[in-house]
Protein backbone atom coordinates (compact mmCIF):
# COMPACT_ATOMS: atom_id res chain seq x y z
CA UNK A 1 0.00 0.00 0.00
CA UNK A 2 1.03 3.62 -0.57
CA UNK A 3 0.48 5.55 2.66
CA UNK A 4 0.79 9.28 3.30
CA UNK A 5 1.60 10.62 6.79
CA UNK A 6 1.04 14.19 7.92
CA UNK A 7 1.76 15.79 11.31
CA UNK A 8 1.11 19.57 11.25
CA UNK A 9 3.32 20.01 14.33
CA UNK A 10 6.36 18.05 13.16
CA UNK A 11 8.75 20.82 14.22
CA UNK A 12 7.41 20.75 17.79
CA UNK A 13 9.36 17.58 18.79
CA UNK A 14 6.72 16.52 21.30
CA UNK A 15 5.15 13.18 22.20
CA UNK A 16 2.64 13.45 19.37
CA UNK A 17 5.43 13.89 16.85
CA UNK A 18 7.31 10.90 18.21
CA UNK A 19 4.12 8.83 17.99
CA UNK A 20 3.38 9.86 14.41
CA UNK A 21 6.91 9.25 13.20
CA UNK A 22 6.85 5.85 14.88
CA UNK A 23 3.68 5.20 12.88
CA UNK A 24 5.58 6.16 9.73
CA UNK A 25 8.62 4.06 10.65
CA UNK A 26 6.57 1.00 11.54
CA UNK A 27 4.38 1.15 8.43
CA UNK A 28 7.49 1.59 6.26
CA UNK A 29 8.54 -1.95 7.21
CA UNK A 30 5.67 -3.31 5.11
CA UNK A 31 4.37 -0.44 2.97
CA UNK A 32 5.50 2.47 0.81
CA UNK A 33 5.35 5.49 3.15
CA UNK A 34 5.60 9.22 2.47
CA UNK A 35 5.80 11.97 5.10
CA UNK A 36 4.58 15.36 3.94
CA UNK A 37 6.79 18.17 5.22
CA UNK A 38 8.55 21.10 3.55
CA UNK A 39 11.58 21.56 5.79
CA UNK A 40 13.96 18.61 5.69
CA UNK A 41 15.97 20.09 8.60
CA UNK A 42 12.93 19.46 10.83
CA UNK A 43 12.93 15.83 9.76
CA UNK A 44 16.63 15.58 10.62
CA UNK A 45 15.85 17.04 14.06
CA UNK A 46 13.20 14.36 14.61
CA UNK A 47 15.66 11.63 13.62
CA UNK A 48 18.25 12.95 16.06
CA UNK A 49 15.87 13.66 18.94
CA UNK A 50 13.95 10.38 18.86
CA UNK A 51 16.36 8.01 17.13
CA UNK A 52 13.83 7.21 14.40
CA UNK A 53 15.22 6.22 11.01
CA UNK A 54 13.73 7.74 7.86
CA UNK A 55 15.82 5.52 5.59
CA UNK A 56 12.76 3.80 4.09
CA UNK A 57 10.49 6.86 4.25
CA UNK A 58 10.05 9.38 1.43
CA UNK A 59 9.80 13.08 2.28
CA UNK A 60 7.59 15.08 -0.06
CA UNK A 61 6.34 18.66 -0.18
CA UNK A 62 3.41 19.25 2.15
CA UNK A 63 0.21 18.93 0.13
CA UNK A 64 -1.78 19.94 3.23
CA UNK A 65 -0.17 23.37 3.38
CA UNK A 66 -2.60 26.32 3.03
CA UNK A 67 -0.56 27.38 0.02
CA UNK A 68 -1.59 24.22 -1.87
CA UNK A 69 -4.94 24.61 -3.61
CA UNK A 70 -7.73 22.07 -3.33
CA UNK A 71 -7.42 20.74 -6.88
CA UNK A 72 -3.69 20.09 -6.54
CA UNK A 73 -4.22 18.33 -3.20
CA UNK A 74 -6.90 16.09 -4.69
CA UNK A 75 -4.68 15.28 -7.66
CA UNK A 76 -1.80 14.31 -5.36
CA UNK A 77 -3.99 12.40 -2.90
CA UNK A 78 -5.16 10.06 -5.66
CA UNK A 79 -1.69 8.53 -5.68
CA UNK A 80 -2.18 7.07 -2.18
CA UNK A 81 -4.21 4.22 -0.74
CA UNK A 82 -4.43 5.69 2.76
CA UNK A 83 -3.58 8.77 4.81
CA UNK A 84 -2.72 8.91 8.51
CA UNK A 85 -3.01 12.42 9.90
CA UNK A 86 -2.49 13.92 13.35
CA UNK A 87 -5.55 16.06 13.97
CA UNK A 88 -6.56 18.78 16.43
CA UNK A 89 -10.17 18.02 15.53
CA UNK A 90 -9.97 19.44 12.02
CA UNK A 91 -10.76 17.08 9.18
CA UNK A 92 -8.79 17.30 5.93
CA UNK A 93 -10.39 16.15 2.71
CA UNK A 94 -8.62 13.51 0.64
CA UNK A 95 -10.03 11.45 -2.16
CA UNK A 96 -10.41 8.55 -2.74
CA UNK A 97 -7.92 7.22 -0.17
CA UNK A 98 -8.81 5.86 3.25
CA UNK A 99 -8.43 8.49 5.96
CA UNK A 100 -7.24 7.67 9.48
CA UNK A 101 -7.12 10.47 12.05
CA UNK A 102 -4.97 10.27 15.16
CA UNK A 103 -5.94 12.49 18.10
CA UNK A 104 -3.49 12.88 20.98
CA UNK A 105 -5.35 14.98 23.52
CA UNK A 106 -8.80 15.92 24.82
CA UNK A 107 -10.48 18.47 22.56
CA UNK A 108 -12.72 21.28 23.75
CA UNK A 109 -16.21 19.99 24.40
CA UNK A 110 -17.45 23.37 23.16
CA UNK A 111 -16.14 22.51 19.72
CA UNK A 112 -18.87 22.67 17.12
CA UNK A 113 -18.74 20.31 14.16
CA UNK A 114 -19.44 22.43 11.10
CA UNK A 115 -21.75 21.28 8.32
CA UNK A 116 -18.84 20.71 5.90
CA UNK A 117 -17.05 18.69 8.60
CA UNK A 118 -20.14 16.52 9.05
CA UNK A 119 -19.83 15.66 5.37
CA UNK A 120 -16.12 14.92 5.80
CA UNK A 121 -16.87 12.59 8.74
CA UNK A 122 -18.29 10.10 6.26
CA UNK A 123 -14.86 9.73 4.66
CA UNK A 124 -12.99 8.91 7.90
CA UNK A 125 -12.23 5.21 8.18
CA UNK A 126 -11.22 5.33 11.86
CA UNK A 127 -10.11 7.78 14.52
CA UNK A 128 -7.45 6.25 16.75
CA UNK A 129 -6.31 7.59 20.09
CA UNK A 130 -3.24 7.17 22.29
CA UNK A 131 -5.22 6.21 25.42
CA UNK A 132 -8.67 5.35 26.72
CA UNK A 133 -8.50 8.65 28.60
CA UNK A 134 -8.27 10.61 25.35
CA UNK A 135 -10.80 8.42 23.55
CA UNK A 136 -13.41 8.73 26.29
CA UNK A 137 -13.22 12.52 26.31
CA UNK A 138 -13.46 12.86 22.51
CA UNK A 139 -15.87 10.17 21.38
CA UNK A 140 -18.90 12.39 21.90
CA UNK A 141 -17.56 14.87 19.33
CA UNK A 142 -17.51 12.20 16.60
CA UNK A 143 -20.40 9.86 17.50
CA UNK A 144 -20.77 8.43 13.99
CA UNK A 145 -17.11 7.56 13.43
CA UNK A 146 -15.45 4.28 14.39
CA UNK A 147 -12.73 4.80 17.01
CA UNK A 148 -10.10 2.73 18.78
CA UNK A 149 -7.01 3.02 20.99
CA UNK A 150 -3.50 2.18 19.83
CA UNK A 151 -1.02 2.73 22.64
CA UNK A 152 2.38 4.22 21.78
CA UNK A 153 5.33 1.82 21.53
CA UNK A 154 8.41 1.64 23.74
CA UNK A 155 11.79 1.37 22.04
CA UNK A 156 13.05 -2.19 22.41
CA UNK A 157 16.73 -1.44 22.90
CA UNK A 158 16.24 -0.39 26.52
CA UNK A 159 14.55 -3.60 27.56
CA UNK A 160 16.25 -6.85 28.55
CA UNK A 161 19.39 -4.92 29.56
CA UNK A 162 18.63 -4.20 33.18
CA UNK A 163 19.90 -7.34 34.94
CA UNK A 164 23.57 -6.32 34.90
CA UNK A 165 22.95 -2.65 35.63
CA UNK A 166 23.70 -1.32 39.05
CA UNK A 167 20.95 1.15 39.86
CA UNK A 168 21.78 4.37 41.65
CA UNK A 169 19.74 6.46 44.07
CA UNK A 170 18.25 8.65 41.37
CA UNK A 171 14.74 10.00 40.85
CA UNK A 172 14.21 11.05 37.25
CA UNK A 173 11.66 12.98 35.24
CA UNK A 174 11.69 13.44 31.45
CA UNK A 175 9.45 15.92 29.69
CA UNK A 176 9.10 19.04 27.59
CA UNK A 177 9.38 22.43 29.24
CA UNK A 178 7.16 25.15 27.87
CA UNK A 179 5.33 28.10 29.35
CA UNK A 180 3.75 29.91 26.41
CA UNK A 181 0.18 29.76 25.12
CA UNK A 182 -0.98 27.51 27.93
CA UNK A 183 -3.52 27.81 30.72
CA UNK A 184 -0.96 26.52 33.18
CA UNK A 185 2.40 28.22 33.64
CA UNK A 186 4.05 24.95 34.76
CA UNK A 187 2.79 22.54 32.12
CA UNK A 188 4.73 19.43 33.11
CA UNK A 189 5.00 20.53 36.75
CA UNK A 190 8.79 20.56 36.73
CA UNK A 191 8.73 23.41 39.24
CA UNK A 192 6.42 21.45 41.54
CA UNK A 193 8.68 18.38 41.37
CA UNK A 194 11.77 20.44 42.17
CA UNK A 195 10.07 21.82 45.26
CA UNK A 196 8.83 18.34 46.23
CA UNK A 197 12.35 16.91 46.00
CA UNK A 198 13.75 19.80 48.03
CA UNK A 199 11.13 19.00 50.67
CA UNK A 200 12.26 15.35 50.74
CA UNK A 201 15.85 16.44 51.27
CA UNK A 202 14.78 18.86 54.00
CA UNK A 203 12.91 15.99 55.67
CA UNK A 204 16.11 13.93 55.79
CA UNK A 205 16.36 12.00 52.49
CA UNK A 206 20.08 11.46 51.99
CA UNK A 207 22.29 10.26 49.15
CA UNK A 208 19.60 10.69 46.49
CA UNK A 209 19.63 12.88 43.38
CA UNK A 210 16.86 14.26 41.18
CA UNK A 211 17.54 14.22 37.44
CA UNK A 212 15.32 16.56 35.44
CA UNK A 213 15.70 15.98 31.70
CA UNK A 214 13.81 18.48 29.58
CA UNK A 215 13.51 19.49 25.97
CA UNK A 216 13.61 23.27 25.96
CA UNK A 217 13.11 25.60 23.01
CA UNK A 218 15.31 28.67 22.68
CA UNK A 219 12.46 31.03 23.56
CA UNK A 220 11.88 29.23 26.88
CA UNK A 221 15.49 28.90 28.05
CA UNK A 222 15.35 32.06 30.15
CA UNK A 223 12.27 30.82 32.00
CA UNK A 224 13.86 27.40 32.43
CA UNK A 225 16.88 29.12 33.91
CA UNK A 226 14.67 30.31 36.76
CA UNK A 227 13.91 26.67 37.59
CA UNK A 228 17.60 25.88 37.61
CA UNK A 229 18.25 28.73 40.00
CA UNK A 230 15.49 27.49 42.32
CA UNK A 231 17.32 24.15 42.65
CA UNK A 232 20.60 25.66 43.76
CA UNK A 233 22.08 24.00 46.84
CA UNK A 234 20.23 20.70 46.29
CA UNK A 235 21.37 17.50 44.50
CA UNK A 236 19.34 18.28 41.39
CA UNK A 237 20.89 17.75 37.96
CA UNK A 238 19.48 19.19 34.73
CA UNK A 239 19.77 17.64 31.26
CA UNK A 240 18.64 19.71 28.30
CA UNK A 241 17.60 18.55 24.83
CA UNK A 242 19.11 15.08 25.07
CA UNK A 243 18.65 12.39 22.43
CA UNK A 244 16.69 9.19 23.03
CA UNK A 245 19.95 7.28 23.52
CA UNK A 246 21.05 9.79 26.16
CA UNK A 247 17.74 9.46 27.96
CA UNK A 248 17.86 5.66 27.86
CA UNK A 249 21.23 5.80 29.59
CA UNK A 250 19.71 7.93 32.34
CA UNK A 251 16.76 5.54 32.70
CA UNK A 252 19.09 2.57 33.10
CA UNK A 253 20.73 4.15 36.12
CA UNK A 254 17.66 5.60 37.85
CA UNK A 255 15.49 3.91 40.45
CA UNK A 256 12.34 6.05 40.58
CA UNK A 257 10.40 7.96 37.92
CA UNK A 258 8.23 10.98 38.78
CA UNK A 259 5.41 12.44 36.74
CA UNK A 260 3.05 15.17 37.94
CA UNK A 261 1.24 16.65 34.93
CA UNK A 262 -2.20 17.85 35.99
CA UNK A 263 -1.38 18.34 39.67
CA UNK A 264 -3.29 21.26 41.17
CA UNK A 265 -5.30 21.85 37.99
CA UNK A 266 -9.05 21.76 37.41
CA UNK A 267 -8.96 18.63 35.27
CA UNK A 268 -12.73 18.52 34.87
CA UNK A 269 -12.60 21.89 33.15
CA UNK A 270 -9.17 21.44 31.54
CA UNK A 271 -8.58 17.67 31.11
CA UNK A 272 -5.92 18.43 28.49
CA UNK A 273 -3.58 19.47 31.32
CA UNK A 274 -3.33 15.86 32.51
CA UNK A 275 -0.87 13.53 30.76
CA UNK A 276 -2.71 12.07 27.79
CA UNK A 277 -0.79 8.80 27.93
CA UNK A 278 2.74 8.86 29.37
CA UNK A 279 5.35 7.59 26.91
CA UNK A 280 8.27 8.58 29.12
CA UNK A 281 6.69 6.76 32.05
CA UNK A 282 6.59 3.52 30.04
CA UNK A 283 10.12 4.07 28.71
CA UNK A 284 11.36 4.42 32.28
CA UNK A 285 9.44 1.34 33.40
CA UNK A 286 10.99 -0.74 30.61
CA UNK A 287 14.39 0.03 32.14
CA UNK A 288 13.23 -1.11 35.57
CA UNK A 289 12.55 2.39 36.94
CA UNK A 290 9.68 2.38 39.45
CA UNK A 291 7.02 4.94 38.46
CA UNK A 292 5.57 7.09 41.23
CA UNK A 293 3.15 9.22 39.26
CA UNK A 294 -0.01 11.26 39.62
CA UNK A 295 -3.29 9.36 39.53
CA UNK A 296 -4.67 11.27 36.54
CA UNK A 297 -5.03 11.04 32.77
CA UNK A 298 -3.35 8.17 30.97
CA UNK A 299 -0.98 7.46 33.88
CA UNK A 300 -3.65 5.49 35.73
CA UNK A 301 -4.14 3.29 32.64
CA UNK A 302 -0.49 2.33 32.61
CA UNK A 303 -0.02 1.61 36.31
CA UNK A 304 -1.78 -0.61 38.82
CA UNK A 305 -1.07 0.99 42.19
CA UNK A 306 1.08 -1.21 44.40
CA UNK A 307 1.74 -3.76 41.65
CA UNK A 308 3.93 -2.16 38.98
CA UNK A 309 4.21 1.35 40.38
CA UNK A 310 2.67 3.80 42.83
CA UNK A 311 -0.06 6.38 42.19
CA UNK A 312 -0.60 9.52 44.22
CA UNK A 313 -3.18 12.30 44.46
CA UNK A 314 -1.58 14.81 46.84
CA UNK A 315 1.91 16.16 47.41
CA UNK A 316 2.07 14.42 50.79
CA UNK A 317 1.21 11.09 49.13
CA UNK A 318 3.99 11.68 46.59
CA UNK A 319 6.51 12.32 49.34
CA UNK A 320 5.42 9.38 51.51
CA UNK A 321 5.30 6.86 48.67
CA UNK A 322 8.67 8.01 47.38
CA UNK A 323 10.25 7.54 50.82
CA UNK A 324 8.62 4.13 51.10
CA UNK A 325 10.09 2.96 47.78
CA UNK A 326 13.47 4.56 48.58
CA UNK A 327 13.84 2.89 51.96
CA UNK A 328 12.23 -0.52 51.28
CA UNK A 329 14.55 -2.38 48.90
CA UNK A 330 12.25 -5.40 48.64
CA UNK A 331 9.28 -3.25 47.69
CA UNK A 332 11.35 -1.35 45.14
CA UNK A 333 12.69 -4.56 43.58
CA UNK A 334 9.22 -6.14 43.24
CA UNK A 335 7.76 -3.00 41.70
CA UNK A 336 10.73 -2.70 39.35
CA UNK A 337 10.34 -6.24 38.01
CA UNK A 338 6.62 -5.78 37.51
CA UNK A 339 7.20 -2.44 35.81
CA UNK A 340 9.40 -4.16 33.21
CA UNK A 341 6.70 -6.77 32.59
CA UNK A 342 4.02 -4.09 32.22
CA UNK A 343 6.16 -2.15 29.75
CA UNK A 344 6.15 -5.23 27.51
CA UNK A 345 2.48 -4.50 26.84
CA UNK A 346 3.59 -1.43 24.89
CA UNK A 347 6.16 -3.12 22.68
CA UNK A 348 6.99 -2.02 19.16
CA UNK A 349 5.90 -5.42 17.83
CA UNK A 350 2.39 -4.93 19.18
CA UNK A 351 2.31 -1.37 17.88
CA UNK A 352 3.37 -2.48 14.37
CA UNK A 353 0.71 -5.20 14.36
CA UNK A 354 -2.05 -2.87 15.57
CA UNK A 355 -1.19 -0.08 13.14
CA UNK A 356 -0.93 -2.51 10.23
CA UNK A 357 -4.27 -4.10 11.11
CA UNK A 358 -5.85 -0.64 11.31
CA UNK A 359 -4.59 0.38 7.86
CA UNK A 360 -5.75 -2.90 6.30
CA UNK A 361 -9.35 -2.48 7.49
Amino acid sequence: MRIGIFDPYLDDLGGGEKYMMMVASCLAKRHEVTVFWDKKEDVKAVEKRFGISFEKIAIQKNIFSPSVNFIKRMRQSRKYDAFVILSDGSIPFVFPAKLFLHIQQPLSQDKKVKIKDKIKLKYISTIFYNSEFTKHLNDSLFPTVKSTVIYPPVSLDIRHKTEDIRKENIIIHVGRFRVTNLISGDYKKQGFMIEAFKKLVDQGLKDWQFYLAASVKEDDKEAFGMLQKSAKGYPIVFYLNKTSDDLFHLYRNAKIYWHASGYGEDLKKYPELAEHFGMTTVEAMSAGVVPIVINAGGQSEIITDGKNGLLWNTRDELLEKTKKAAYDETLWHNLSQQAILRANDFSEEKFIYNIDQLIRL
